[in-house]
């Protein structure tokens, strides 16, 4: 496999089938976050987080924390910050950046956190993480363990249907009809291979005592753009449309993303899944 700078890197699946950013570094900073489809996705987070969580400060468990912006996030709000990340490069931008903050980065993957960092914690942050699993339904029940009592669950993921619906848009007719949309984890593509759907988020929380309290969409319309933004106004405009139609039926359904507040219930609790 190749990638970018001299690091040379044997495959993009880890040998549970699960995909890392190895030596991606410079493609996650140029082709997303470098674009305004990253840039998006950040001011909207800004927006959407204090809103979807109650944050006062508490400890908290960024899970596959990346380049780190999300961890940054929460330091500067006060939160003293674990970011996990297995890829190597990843996790070196990430400490390169955070110097001198409240945030502490260690090169772990998720499924070890049950034995190095078990918690319980009443703050995690998961985004963009169980769509690269090979199995989000046991990646979701991890993190679950972890939670403590009345803990809060930050879950974004990749939104299969939205995935379906860019591709037709796109004139992909025969992969739709095959159901082929999934990516497999080679070269430097970044089609998730395990995209989610939002039904399974709501049963696989309902199997692990978590309750879904807030749901928004990330990117409901710039993603089926025919153009990008062209400059300051014409973004401004389309994040104001982002923002207002986030979280309204039906337009947060088809975000690119799906964002969740998930709260662990207490013992034999009634769940209020919606």
């Amino acid at each position: 496999m190749q990638t970018t700078g001299t690091t040379a890197i044997a495959t993009h699946l880890s040998p549970d089938g699960d995909r890392y950013f190895d030596g991606m570094a410079d493609k996650f900073a140029d082709s997303l976050y470098g674009k305004a489809r990253g840039e998006l996705r950040l001011d909207l987070l800004d927006r959407l987080l204090p809103e979807m969580l109650a944050l006062d400060g508490q400890p908290a468990l960024d899970v596959g924390g990346g380049l780190g912006q999300l961890s940054g996030w929460l330091a500067e709000r006060g939160h003293e910050v674990t970011l996990c990340e297995p890829a190597d490069d990843m996790l070196r931008r990430a400490r390169e950046s955070l110097a001198g903050t409240s945030v502490t980065a260690l090169p772990l993957p998720l499924q070890a956190l049950p034995e190095r960092l078990p918690g319980p914690w009443p703050l995690i942050t998961c985004h963009a993480v169980l769509e690269w699993m090979a199995d989000p339904r046991a990646a979701l029940a991890t993190l679950a363990r972890l939670l403590a009592p009345q803990g809060q669950l930050s879950l974004m993921v990749f939104n299969h249907d939205a995935l379906r619906f860019s591709n037709v848009v796109k004139g992909n007719l025969d992969r739709v009809l095959a159901d082929r949309l999934a990516g497999q984890g080679r070269r430097k593509r970044l089609t998730p291979i395990s995209p989610l759907r939002h039904d399974e988020i709501l049963a696989w929380a309902g199997e692990n005592g978590l309750a879904v309290t807030h749901c928004a969409g990330v990117r409901v319309f710039h993603d089926y753009l025919q153009d990008p933004p062209a400059d300051d106004e014409q973004y401004r405009k389309l994040l104001e449309l982002e923002w207002r139609y986030s979280r309204r039926e039906p337009y947060w359904r088809l975000g690119r993303y799906l964002l969740y507040t998930l709260r662990a219930l207490p013992d034999n609790a009634e769940e209020t899944l919606r």
